[in-house]
């Protein structure tokens, strides 16, 4: 195989889309964004979604490409990625993918295990059950059904809770039963880099980040966007903490540091699910480029050996 996946992953404010950017230029190929976050086109500002003049200097794909109204799991994501992986190394024999979103990453380079299919009344009856009783009454049920998932799974994930629960009930089998920890193989060669610094220079970074979020509108977004609260793809951290504000639950300041808290959570388990992969080459967040590139090359070579 003489093609080459080009894998950036790290926490999220690291730089990703910057060396991303510098990549993609470098090799002269596009880039394939792998954060779920930023495929809904209602959703800039809270999604850092690349700037004008970035997307510009690259082609990106799977920004911004569908409503957050849409249904669109995970392996809509990887089949689509990978049609898409097909048309591309038709032109270059490198790509690069880029995001935060450790699922979704690990769909385009593994493979995902598969589920059986679930009634639409479970999810009915599980999203009455969340909007009714909260959290905590999913994840109890997820404890007695499934032991093995509830200590391994994001439990402040609301989606990710209420997947496992709709497997487990749904075909009366732990969800985890259906984990088989086999990777599938695609057809090019996978370089994985990380980006990583010291915890409280990447919470910096955060709290910056989130701050320039509020200044250029943030609360005008998620304004808009209430009509849409109860969608998933909304019951994210930015968000679900202005939709408090603006219900009159919380005031600005607190709904502010809550995102700075839940997004520096975030960071943790994105560092928690990658320092899980022993294929990532991880590096500086002030990389020296020159020495990036270096690695993917020498790596490239050796794959073709």
């Amino acid at each position: 195989m003489t093609n080459t996946l080009i894998v950036i992953i790290g926490p999220t404010a690291i730089g990703k889309t910057s060396l991303s950017i510098e990549l993609a230029k470098q090799f002269h190929c596009k880039i394939v964004s792998a954060d779920s976050r930023q495929f809904y086109k209602e959703m800039y500002i809270g999604t850092a979604v690349p700037s004008n003049d970035e997307l510009q200097q690259a082609k990106h794909h799977f920004i911004q490409h569908i409503s957050v109204q849409d249904s669109y799991s995970v392996g809509d994501f990887e089949k689509d990625a990978l049609n898409t992986l097909n048309k591309l190394f038709k032109k270059n024999k490198y790509v690069v993918l880029v995001g935060g979103s450790g699922l979704y990453v690990d769909a385009v380079t593994k493979g995902l295990d598969h589920f059986p299919e679930v009634s639409e009344d479970i999810r009915t009856t599980l999203r009455k059950q969340y909007d009714k009783e909260g959290i905590e009454s999913l994840q109890q049920q997820l404890k007695v059904l499934d032991p093995t998932t509830y200590a391994k799974v994001d439990l402040q994930n609301t989606h990710r809770v209420m997947r496992a629960l709709e497997i487990c009930i749904g075909s009366g089998k732990p969800y985890s039963s259906f984990i088989t920890k086999s990777s599938k193989k695609r057809p090019f060669n996978i370089v994985k880099i990380g980006l990583t610094a010291e915890r409280e220079i990447i919470y910096n970074r955060i709290n910056d980040r989130v701050d320039i979020m509020i200044k250029e509108g943030l609360l005008d977004e998620v304004k808009n966007l209430l009509p849409f609260r109860s969608l998933n793809a909304l019951n994210t951290v930015g968000y679900k903490e202005i939709f408090e504000f603006l219900e009159g639950n919380w005031d600005l300041d607190f709904a502010i540091s809550e995102i700075k808290k839940n997004t520096r959570r975030f960071a943790k388990r994105q560092l928690t699910w990658f320092r899980k992969d022993q294929e990532i080459e991880w590096f500086d967040y002030q990389h020296n480029l020159d020495s990036v590139v270096s690695y993917i090359k020498k790596t490239a070579t050796e794959y073709q050996q």
